[in-house]
């Protein structure tokens, strides 16, 4: 285990610098969904540590989890962040679900909302083993609060419909939020109902990817955007999702539904797959002229970690883009010229 080559002395220094990088975030900290420490990247990769509103989440990436160790890092927090008022430890390779989705190892009440860019989210920080909330795509709503006025956007593998959520702030005339987990959906609606943003049934599809895509398809349906955030790697009696060994598949199959001068927004988090490999499968899929790289969006500094506190490489070099998860706005045109709505 890699803890095991190190000593607590030498994390804490890990901790208290990436702390430091991060510390003018802290005036706003209250409401906020921030990352304090990136270990794959800042000196301990088998830690990562989150806080969401006043709940400190604590991810642990060690084969068998190291309980010890972490009461040692919870204790560091809370010594400097004394607004902290829950601690949640999630063991990320845990054998039983509860263990992965966390445990509460200080404090009583999860945080159930955070605030971004004006607009407010709901949590569930033990739904599964992320926290409901992914903090990398921060710059992608941002995006899209800015320039979805008045659009038809269609969030495929919405998860927890924060990227339609935005949009919606943003003013987009209708979002189609899509995910297969109902509770994943669930979540969604009370996003919409935490910004007063009006709830209909047509609007969250629980659904299959393959089925819904397909559905789009044979009604004609057409997006003005089309959020492309598939997980790393799935699969269902329809179709597998492969982010590493078969993203273009993925692409061809909505591009389709994308209007005549709409975006196609693709989000590959493969750890293993290099940001060079990625943009020359994009430009092989613009080959054609139907496609254009309009855009990449960049993570979060907090997200990726400071060139100050960099300690370790990500196993594939991430170049051009700065994190494993690369996110590129593709511009599509249409032969037919047909637009959405």
């Amino acid at each position: 285990m890699f803890l095991m080559m190190q000593n607590m002395e030498e994390i804490q220094n890990y901790l208290r610098l990436a702390l430091e990088q991060r510390s003018f975030l802290s005036e706003s900290v209250h409401s906020q969904a921030l990352r304090l420490f990136n270990g794959f990247a800042e000196g301990c990769p088998e830690l990562v540590v989150e806080v969401f509103a006043d709940t400190l989440v604590l991810y642990d990436y060690s084969l068998a989890g190291n309980g010890p160790f972490i009461e040692s890092v919870r204790e560091w927090y809370l010594e400097r962040l004394p607004w902290v008022q829950t601690v949640l430890w999630k063991q990320r390779n845990a054998a039983l679900p509860a263990q992965r989705a966390g445990v509460l190892i200080f404090g009583e009440h999860l945080a159930t909302q955070i605030e971004e860019d004006g607009v407010l989210y709901a949590l569930d920080l033990q739904l599964n083993r992320d926290a409901s909330f992914y903090l990398d795509t921060r710059f992608l709503r941002n995006w899209l609060h800015e320039n979805m006025q008045g659009k038809h956007v269609l969030n495929l593998f919405s998860y927890t419909g924060s990227l339609g959520v935005a949009a919606l702030a943003g003013k987009a005339k209708r979002i189609v939020q899509s995910d297969i987990n109902p509770r994943f959906i669930n979540l969604a609606r009370t996003s919409y109902r935490l910004n007063g943003f009006p709830v209909s049934k047509a609007d969250f599809l629980v659904e299959d990817f393959f089925k819904a895509v397909s559905r789009f398809k044979q009604g004609g349906k057409l997006f003005d955007c089309v959020i492309l955030d598939a997980p790393f790697f799935s699969q269902t009696n329809a179709g597998r999702v492969d982010l590493l060994q078969d993203s273009q598949r993925l692409i061809q199959k909505v591009r389709p539904l994308v209007a005549h001068n709409g975006w196609l927004i693709v989000v590959n988090n493969a750890l293993f797959l290099s940001g060079a490999e990625f943009l020359s499968n994009l430009e092989q899929q613009c080959a054609g002229g139907y496609l254009q790289i309009e855009q990449m969006i960049s993570i979060p500094e907090d997200i990726c970690g400071y060139s100050q506190t960099e300690a370790n490489s990500y196993p594939a070099d991430p170049t051009p883009f700065n994190h494993p998860t690369k996110i590129a706005i593709l511009k599509v045109k249409r032969k037919d010229f047909r637009t959405a709505g």
